[in-house]
């Protein structure tokens, strides 16, 4: 007896099966005989031979015998009946079996039998009629003589396991073995009507596809050709497909602006997102996102200009070549952001432009004053309504480059609420290590700022955040002086006012008594916007007398400037006509530009309280008790008169707030002047703050401050040592006029003054 372990097989008494002769080899193919009797056990799971045991069989097996030998060394078997394994050894490889005839129940009649078959064939055979394969098949379903051959004939094809192939032999009823062929059969049948199904629907989808896919491709090409025959009739989804083919967008903008531009070709004009979508891509596909090209920077030519279009302010040009030069040596947009500093009128905002003219750059300005809302610099989310980009992306667009000079103007009236800090959102921009990659949360997709050349302005730095101001070189813009405000008038501001009032130079002219005059009495500011507008002032009023014809030619003089500007309106504080003791003269630095201010101190009969007048901030209000102890411990004997005299202390002019730390020195030498009795030079002025040990420590604007002093015809001026450096600042024509001492302590200005 030869036994041939079986996995995943299908085999049913009464059935023909073909095996190839090797099938047999190892369990001795040598004593194939016709008529040989053969033995069929079933494995648990796939095992090498060598391990096979007892345990890893079915209880139940199938006899056969040998039919034949056929064509190709074949071997035509035919199963018989099944039966039970009653023992089982392996002896070097060699299985041996002892086996019983297992009985089936006989509760299928033939004739039931082949009704059965017969049904099941019929369902086959209609089943295959729809096929390609169904002659074939047809051929092949009726070459089965019963149910248990169609069922192995099958079994390749059924959806059945190892285990299930058992469950059918080892079933003992032949109704309920044939009931489990059949739903086999069926279940097949079935699976392959719904896969054909599913085959057929997906086909049809893809034809669906296909065919939607060629006549986009149809319309496309139609649309194109319609576009070049009317170039002004051309769509808005053609021209945004080719604004975004031709333009150079990151890997990640233009995969955003593909995925809005298909959007907005399936919703349709009559989509209510329609416009936000054309509104998208038109922003996107309006900036430029082409490198700029490199090219070579002439610090001769940008010298020029510079001196061209701003008189004066040698080291704030000087500062710029310096950066000019830098960006030429690295042949890309490098080193600080630079921050102008001084009053309005100075010429902060028109040094960006001439910077860019210059660097034959475009020019962008963005006034920041006021701002609240962090979505002004970052922009607004899309998913708001009225969604808009943030300034700086905007200012990009108007610019249509990628390498402006973006001038951003007064950073240091950024506000801060609810809406967010703008400043710190500002910090992304101006940082040379973030702002390659900066993201605007309208556009949503990263833009390089790194080549913009950034110019700050700023009228103080008090109020700019640290951080912010960390990032940015601080550049100071000293007021003018009169004779620098002389020639910017004659070169600048009246040749501008007679172009714009339409006024020949020829036919008027201003003497320069009469600028001079102006200057000085009609204005009382560091910089040159009041100027201006007085000079265009005194053009309509010249452009008035030529209409009418009141003469060919004008001749504006000091005599008869009131004709043309009316009576001065300004008034600048003068020095003292008289010496009176407590009274000191002061100067102070204000957004404007530096004034003169004077510190009264009066003693009345009183408890020894302290009044002080003139809106003083808290900063002076503590300089005046720092300046009091001072005065009491230099002079003992004299501030006895403070117990029973109240000390009142004013700074005129009342209405004007006035605070800052550099008025120590000035309310210390008022009091000592006060209780000594000692009136102190009108032609002399000081600034510095002081300190409880008597030192005089540096202030700010000492350049403003001189100018004023200068101005209201002081003489002699005291400065803390430690200010030195900045007289470099201050222009040659006032350090002419001055006698500056410089001071460290507090008893060099008493022992001058006070002895």
């Amino acid at each position: 007896m030869i036994i041939r372990p079986i996995y995943n097989l299908l085999l049913l008494p009464d059935v023909s099966y073909y095996f190839k002769r090797d099938f047999f080899t190892d369990f001795g193919a040598e004593e194939l005989e016709n008529g040989s009797d053969i033995l069929f056990i079933f494995l648990k799971e796939e095992k090498e031979s060598g391990e096979y045991t007892a345990e890893d069989f079915y209880p139940i097996g199938i006899s056969a015998r040998v039919d034949g030998f056929g064509e190709e060394d074949s071997v035509a078997v035919r199963t018989l009946n099944r039966v039970n394994i009653i023992e089982l050894t392996n002896e070097d490889g060699r299985l041996t079996a002892s086996v019983s005839l297992r009985p089936e129940a006989d509760d299928l009649t033939e004739e039931e039998a082949k009704q059965q078959f017969s049904q099941l064939r019929s369902s086959l055979l209609r089943f295959v009629q729809g096929y390609q394969w169904g002659l074939w098949a047809r051929s092949f379903i009726l070459q089965r003589k019963n149910i248990h051959d169609l069922a192995c004939a099958l079994a390749d094809y059924l959806n059945l396991n190892a285990e299930e192939k058992y469950d059918i032999l080892a079933a003992d009823s032949r109704k309920a073995r044939y009931s489990m062929i059949s739903a086999a059969i069926s279940e097949f049948m079935e699976i392959a009507k719904v896969s054909e199904e599913a085959q057929n629907a997906q086909k049809d989808n893809q034809e669906q596809l296909y065919r939607e896919a060629a006549i986009k491709k149809q319309i496309d090409y139609l649309q194109r050709e319609l576009d070049e025959m009317h170039p002004e009739n051309i769509s808005d989804v053609r021209r945004f497909e080719k604004k975004i083919q031709e333009s150079d967008m990151n890997t990640e903008a233009r995969r955003e602006a593909e995925k809005v531009l298909n959007r907005m070709r399936q919703e349709g004009k009559d989509s209510h997102e329609y416009g936000l979508l054309y509104d998208y891509l038109d922003f996107v596909t309006s900036l430029s996102w082409k490198a700029p090209e490199v090219t070579p920077i002439d610090l001769d030519r940008a010298e020029a200009i510079l001196d061209e279009d701003h008189y004066g302010l040698k080291k704030v040009k000087e500062r710029i070549i310096q950066q000019l030069a830098v960006m030429a040596l690295n042949r890309k947009q490098y080193g600080s952001i630079l921050l102008f500093v001084g009053a309005p009128g100075t010429g902060k905002t028109s040094i960006g432009q001439s910077i860019a003219r210059a660097l034959g750059r475009e020019y962008v300005r963005i006034s920041l004053g006021g701002i609240r809302d962090e979505a002004e610099i970052r922009g607004h989310r899309r998913t708001y309504i009225g969604a808009m980009p943030g300034r700086i992306m905007e200012g990009m667009k108007r610019s249509g480059v990628s390498n402006p000079v973006m001038v951003l103007d007064e950073v240091d009236k950024l506000a801060k609420d609810y809406g967010g800090d703008p400043a710190s959102a500002l910090l992304e921009v101006l940082d040379p290590e973030q702002n390659n990659t900066f993201t605007d949360h309208y556009m949503n997709v990263p833009y390089d700022l790194s080549n913009v050349l950034f110019v700050c302005t700023a009228n103080s730095t008090d109020t700019i955040p640290e951080p912010l101001l960390n990032r940015m070189e601080v550049i100071s813009f000293p007021g003018y002086t009169a004779l620098e405000k002389y020639h910017i008038a004659k070169k600048h501001l009246l040749p501008k006012a007679e172009a714009a009032m339409g006024i020949d130079p020829k036919k008027l002219r201003l003497t320069d008594s009469a600028l001079r005059k102006m200057i000085d009495e009609y204005t009382m500011e560091s910089g040159v916007r009041d100027l201006k507008k007085l000079i265009d002032t005194l053009c309509r009023s010249a452009a008035v007398k030529l209409v009418r014809k009141e003469s060919d030619s004008l001749s504006v003089t000091k005599s008869n400037l009131t004709e043309y500007l009316g009576h001065k309106t300004m008034h600048h504080d003068r020095k003292l006509t008289s010496r009176t003791p407590g009274v000191v003269t002061g100067l102070a630095w204000t957004r404007a530009g530096g004034e003169i201010l004077y510190i009264e101190s009066k003693l009345t009969q009183g408890k020894g309280e302290l009044l002080i007048t003139g809106q003083l901030g808290d900063v002076m209000k503590e300089s005046v008790q720092i300046a009091l102890t001072l005065v009491k411990s230099l002079y003992p004997k004299e501030s006895r008169v403070f117990e029973d005299h109240d000390l009142h202390i004013h700074v005129p002019e009342g209405a004007v707030p006035k605070d800052g730390p550099s008025a120590g020195i000035t309310l210390t030498t008022a009091l000592a002047s006060l209780i000594t009795g000692k009136a102190v030079d009108t032609d002399l002025a000081m600034t510095g703050e002081v300190s409880l040990r008597g030192g005089v420590m540096p202030i700010g604007g000492l350049p403003e401050k001189l100018m004023a002093a200068q101005r209201a015809g002081i003489t002699k001026v005291f400065i803390p040592a430690d200010n030195v450096e900045d007289l470099e600042d201050v222009a040659e024509e006032v350090k002419e006029k001055l006698e500056i001492i410089p001071v460290k302590k507090v008893t060099d200005v008493l022992r001058r003054l006070l002895r």
